[in-house]
């Protein structure tokens, strides 16, 4: 259960990261560039120590996952970026292959 609150934490980083590379603006702005670099540090160190205690396919499953997800989500709300039908069914088949290997993979998770 643990593995699975660091793997939330560190998705939390990677989004908030991956969200703010656009107002980074190629590394010129310093406040949004300083969210990214602690961001993806936060996010990758987190995820070495869930990997120790959880396949790293189904980590990284549940990682991208969520996090293609949850950053659309952000470009939906903070840049009004709006997935067309194709990107929303496609998010959907992605959320879809995370449940079924999550709920139906014999993959252990130690």
């Amino acid at each position: 259960m643990a593995a699975y609150l660091l793997l939330a934490i560190a998705i939390a980083a990677e989004v908030a990261a991956t969200s703010a590379l656009k107002a980074a603006d190629g590394f010129s702005r310093p406040g949004p560039s300083v969210v990214v670099v602690v961001g993806y540090a936060i996010a990758f160190y987190l995820l070495s120590i869930v990997v120790k205690s959880m396949p790293v396919g189904v980590a990284y499953a549940v990682w991208s996952g969520a996090g293609v997800v949850l950053v659309a989500l952000v470009g939906v709300f903070f840049y009004r970026q709006v997935p067309d039908l194709a990107a929303a069914a496609g998010m959907a088949l992605i959320v879809a292959g995370v449940v079924i290997l999550n709920l139906f993979s014999n993959m252990d998770v130690h």
